[in-house]
Parts: C-alpha cells; sequence; structure tokens
C-alpha cells in the first residue's frame, strides 16, 4: 500500500524538466541598504548535457545573479536549481565547495582574478588537481595537455604578467577545465579583449565543449559571440524572456545556410514576455485581448490602445505628407479581433 501510495505521490508531481542544468521559477531576493532587490523573478532554465549556449540580457537583467548560483558562489532565495543532479539549494557548506571544486569550472571577465600571478601558466592549471588528489605527474601531464588543446602551449613556464590578455584567458579556461567538470561557466569572458583576441578565446571554449565534451555556458554582451552558439537565452527583468536557435539548413540549390529563429519562452504558468519593440508599436498596455485559432494565439490590442495606435499612426502619416505604409506588426485588421 505504501508503495501505491509512493507511485501515485510521484505521478501527481509536476514533472522536472531533463538536463544537466535545470532551474524552475528560480527566485534571489538581495537586501541593500535595507531595499530588497529582486534579481530572479521566478527564472526557468534548461541546459543539456554537451550544449553550449549564450545568457545574453541589459545590465541588472539577473544574468551574471544566475550564473553565480549555478557555479555555487551565491544561494537561490527560492524555487530549484540542479547541476549534473546536485540540488543547489539543499547543499550545506562542505557540499558547496566539494560542488566547485569536482562538478563546475568558471571563467572571470577579469584576467587577474582567474591566474595565481606568482604562478606560471602550467602551474595553475596543475593547482585545481592538487585539491583532489590527481598524482603530480598526471597533474603536469594534463596541464601541458589542456595548455596544448588551447593553443597556449607557449605560455606553460611564464607567469600571468608576461602574458597578454587572450592568452590569460586562454590558460584560464585550460585552469576550469582541469578537474574534468561537467559545466564550464564564463562570465563575459572576452569583455576585455578586442574583437580578434576574442575570438581566441571562444574558439577555446570551444573547443573545451566539442573536444573535452564539457557543457559550456557563457554570459556575454558580445552579439558577435552569442551568436557563435546554436542557442542564445535572453533574459529580462529576472526572468527568461526569449530564445534564438540557429541551425544549419539546406537551401533550394543544395547550398547550406545558417537560420536563426527566436522564440518567446514560454514558463511553467503560462506565463511570456512579449518583446518590447512588439508592445511597444502596437501600444499595447496592461492587457490584451486573446483569439485561439486552430494553429496559433492571436494577440490583439484593447480598444483603448488601437485607438492610441490608429492616432500615433495618422500622426505618422501626417508627417510624411500623407505617405504613410502600413506597420509590419499590424497583420489582419480591427474587424477580425475577437
Amino acid at each position: 500500500m505504501d508503495e501505491l501510495r509512493r507511485r501515485a505521490a510521484a505521478a501527481a508531481a509536476p514533472r522536472r524538466e531533463e538536463g544537466l542544468v535545470v532551474c524552475e521559477n528560480l527566485v534571489r531576493i538581495y537586501q541593500t541598504e535595507g531595499v530588497e532587490v529582486q534579481a530572479l523573478q521566478g527564472l526557468d532554465l534548461t541546459v543539456a548535457q554537451g550544449e553550449m549556449i549564450a545568457v545574453v540580457g541589459a545590465s541588472g537583467s539577473g544574468k551574471s545573479t544566475l550564473l553565480g548560483i549555478l557555479s555555487g558562489q551565491d544561494v537561490p532565495t527560492a524555487g530549484a536549481a540542479e547541476v549534473a543532479g546536485h540540488d543547489l539549494l539543499a547543499m550545506k557548506r562542505r557540499d558547496r565547495l566539494s560542488y566547485r571544486r569536482d562538478t563546475v569550472g568558471f571563467v572571470w571577465q577579469q584576467t587577474s582574478r582567474n591566474l595565481l600571478p606568482y604562478l606560471s601558466a602550467a602551474e595553475n592549471v596543475m593547482l585545481p588537481m592538487t585539491y583532489t588528489g590527481i598524482k603530480r605527474s598526471r597533474r603536469r601531464a594534463r596541464a601541458e595537455e589542456l595548455l596544448d588543446l588551447l593553443s597556449v602551449a607557449h605560455c606553460r613556464d611564464r607567469t600571468p604578467d608576461t602574458l597578454s590578455g587572450g592568452e590569460q584567458q586562454r590558460v584560464a579556461v585550460a585552469v576550469a577545465s582541469a578537474n574534468e567538470p561537467r559545466v564550464l561557466f564564463a562570465d563575459e569572458p572576452t569583455g576585455e579583449l578586442d574583437t580578434v583576441t576574442s575570438d581566441e578565446v571562444f574558439a577555446a571554449l570551444r573547443r573545451a565543449n566539442e573536444d573535452l565534451g564539457v557543457t559550456v555556458v557563457v554570459v556575454t554582451h558580445d552579439a558577435l559571440v552569442s551568436e557563435q552558439v546554436q542557442r542564445t537565452v535572453r533574459i529580462r527583468n529576472g526572468r527568461t524572456s526569449t530564445e534564438v536557435l540557429r541551425r544549419v539548413a539546406a537551401a533550394e540549390d543544395g547550398v547550406e545556410v545558417l537560420t536563426a529563429e527566436e522564440y518567446a519562452v514560454l514558463d511553467g504558468s503560462g506565463r511570456l514576455q512579449l518583446p518590447s519593440e512588439f508592445t511597444e508599436r502596437l501600444h499595447l498596455r496592461k492587457r490584451v485581448r486573446l483569439a485561439l485559432e486552430s494553429d496559433h494565439i492571436g494577440v490583439w490590442p484593447d480598444e483603448a490602445a488601437r485607438r492610441a495606435k490608429s492616432a500615433a499612426d495618422e500622426a505618422a502619416d501626417a508627417a510624411s505628407g500623407g505617405h504613410g505604409t502600413e506597420s509590419p506588426g499590424s497583420t489582419g485588421s480591427p474587424e477580425s479581433a475577437p
């Protein structure tokens, strides 16, 4: 009977998404000088094993807070967050330390935070391995393997102050990969670098993903970096708002082309964030009218918003001398609204 009850409870419970990294309704609240700040407001995210994704968003959107939680440097206030089977809300201090040493790797934006200045590049890579009991002979061999893989083998005996910013960050990727982590997190790893050097650092992250099999999550504001991954997740107001999925498809002439499609993210409660350029163009405010069609949902301005849009269109038409053009966002006619 107890077993039947257990199975029934398991069947009735909401099923958690499968993935190496899973966040559901994640909340992080800070108290700063008596003011409550909600950095994350019910964020959902799933990252599959072996995936490499970019997380983007405006300053203050919560992307660095998310990375701090997933890397074990911060603790969420509520919700659920798991990485490689580790419950980040339930971990004790000792578990968290072991998690940061064995399960995840981290690369900071500031090159000076990633490497110890008095150690050579090889010694920096070997250092994390001393905490996990790897033999010294194996530590040296693995450090040289990683430095060679990331194209910085020539830096093995040099200290960080003799390396360029790009070389320092590639060595930092080697350090983060030293203990064979399941996930590598990088917070703006190219933020202090020029475009060419940024490409070299991103190539190092890609090699870690493809050759070492580590899942990679990169927070970046660099559009050129975010466009080099198959999935870019945008965070807005502490929630995931949109995702861009990139695929290689064959055109009619057989030539392979890269396609990119943007999707709004629907959370577990059925909420989504409409892109601001859509809501502003159609003057959507506070409430909208919905229509369930056979294969889609129509979203329409309410009457007040429709009047505001009509007035704005008439003003724009008058300003252009009566030669206005139909808005790309005004597909359909008002009469077809619900």
